[in-house]
């Protein structure tokens, strides 16, 4: 790809003339923040974006590929990192969807079909049930079949957009053994991460873009995890926790039997009890989707409780509104960002008070007091170190990073007793993810009780002092992270109990 430039109709400038190569037979690794424009260039190369300038050339010859049909014709395919299966329909089906052709006599041979797919899974071991519904099949094995999908369609070049985000440690395994071997048969292969250990074991190449742009590219054996996060953020990181041994003290959370129902009335929470001490990290790993948002909701009054009850320093809170919770020294850092921690059209100072509007040192007489509300904003941006344009820019303006650096000094200026942390690093650079793991640290050592949930199993086994693995809606085991394997953490993330 040779000078590929994206300017979006707002005139966002997503790519600056990117360079890149990929060769034949090789695990290119393209590693970037979020919001870098690793997909953006990737969904050029499938032929679902168009760049505004610069050129594909595809075995020495330039392509202009006007839909993903076109890149498929070419031997380039792409799994994205949200799946695009049909749920109601089997792996067979969905493998095999558009293949069909067109007019009234275009018919499939679906025994064909069977069997050529059938070779393909054993020679790669790489077996998917093909005639469940998708509905019925956990995230791994979704994933699975968005990669047959391609695979069977005889394809070259195999693009993966955070493929390991949804897999426990034993899919992740899996996966890399069916990655070597198709390089082995000379496929090419993409593997876009954000994950540094994960492209120093995979890759033999690897391609970092910051900010739209190439920052370089380096053979993965002269690489290491420092040198790779310094190009992607533009200096030294420390990707080292600090966390001193720490005795925790009285109990802060208590969850007593605690029984939620999800979005489609579905039990999502089954009879779960465990605590939270002063002073102490819990933390909660397992696949998204085994409900554990339902349970962060119901903790932190946004969910209803079908049974059960949950208490914060002896008092019974089930069912209390979050302002009431807030009053009670409760802090929570929500999982989406965008979509419940922040209103993206409000200013930066707005923002900074959320959900403590009300208090009397930002409010009198039911008039805000702006030179408050700007002093402690100004406060939080100088001790959380958030990068913004000016206090009264739109939230929206920040990057990412610094979005979640202002939610968590927001919640943390409450002087909460217990902190709920969701995702607390999601989709932030690497730096950003530093400052935040860090932080939970020292309010755990400021003797502060903190539940975090997170997807990302490094951190929860970096920062947890307890960890409990949560499957379909239950907790598979309540472990200490230096006692137990990650062979045996993937167990219990695939529902094997302790």
């Amino acid at each position: 790809m040779r000078n590929i430039v994206k300017v979006y109709p707002d005139g966002t400038r997503a790519l600056k003339g990117v360079d890149v190569k990929v060769y034949k037979g090789e695990i290119l690794g393209l590693l970037g923040e979020n919001g870098a424009g690793k997909t953006t260039l990737m969904k050029i190369l499938f032929g679902m974006l168009k760049p505004t300038k610069g050129k594909i050339l595809l075995n020495g010859r330039e392509v202009r590929f006007k839909s993903p049909a076109d890149a498929l014709a070419n031997g380039i395919g792409m799994v994205h990192q949200h799946f695009t299966l049909v749920e109601v329909f089997n792996a067979l089906e969905n493998i095999i969807l558009g293949m069909e052709g067109h007019g009234l006599l275009s018919k499939i041979d679906v025994d064909n079909a069977r069997r050529k797919l059938q070779k393909l899974m054993d020679e790669l071991n790489f077996q998917v049930p093909l005639d469940v519904p998708v509905e019925n099949l956990p995230v791994g094995v979704q994933q699975r079949i968005e990669i047959l999908k391609m695979l069977y369609r005889d394809i070259d070049l195999l693009i993966l957009d955070e493929p390991t985000a949804v897999l426990t440690p034993i899919e992740v395994r899996e996966l890399f053994d069916v990655l070597k071997k198709l390089k082995a048969q000379g496929k090419t292969i993409i593997f876009i991460s954000h994950k540094l250990n994960e492209v120093m074991e995979i890759t033999d190449r690897v391609t970092v873009i910051r900010k739209g742009e190439v920052i370089g590219t380096v053979k993965t054996s002269d690489a290491t995890p420092q040198l790779l996060a310094r190009m992607m953020v533009g200096r030294d990181v420390v990707l080292r926790i600090e966390k001193p041994p720490k005795e925790p003290g009285e109990v802060t959370l208590k969850v007593e039997d605690l029984w939620v129902r999800g979005d489609r009335g579905e039990e999502a929470v089954r009879g779960l009890s465990f605590e939270v001490r002063a002073g102490e990290i819990f933390g909660i790993a397992g696949v998204e989707g085994n409900g554990q948002s339902e349970l962060i909701e119901a903790i932190t009054g946004l969910r209803k409780v079908e049974k059960g009850r949950v208490k914060v320093n002896g008092v019974n809170i089930t069912g209390k509104r979050p302002r009431e919770l807030y009053d009670m020294g409760i802090a929570h850092i929500p999982e989406d960002r965008t979509h419940m921690g922040l209103v993206l059209d409000m200013t930066v100072m707005e923002n900074a008070i959320l959900g403590m509007q009300w208090r009397k040192e930002f409010s009198r007489w039911g008039l805000m007091d702006w030179k408050s509300v700007e002093l402690h904003t100004r406060q939080l941006i100088e001790e959380f170190d958030v990068s913004a344009p000016g206090v009264k820019a739109p939230v929206k303006s920040l990057s990412g990073g610094n979005q979640q650096k202002l939610i968590v000094a927001r919640e943390v200026s409450k002087k909460p007793e217990l902190i709920v942390a969701a995702q607390p690093t999601r989709g932030v650079d690497v730096a950003s993810t530093e400052y935040i793991r860090n932080y939970l640290v020292k309010l755990r050592n400021e003797n502060k009780a903190v539940l975090l949930v997170s997807a990302d199993l490094d951190e929860v086994l970096q920062l947890s002092d307890r960890m409990a693995i949560m499957y379909e809606g239950q907790f598979m085991g309540i472990v200490k992270p230096e006692e137990v394997t990650e062979e045996q953490i993937g167990l219990m993330m695939g529902g094997v109990k302790a």
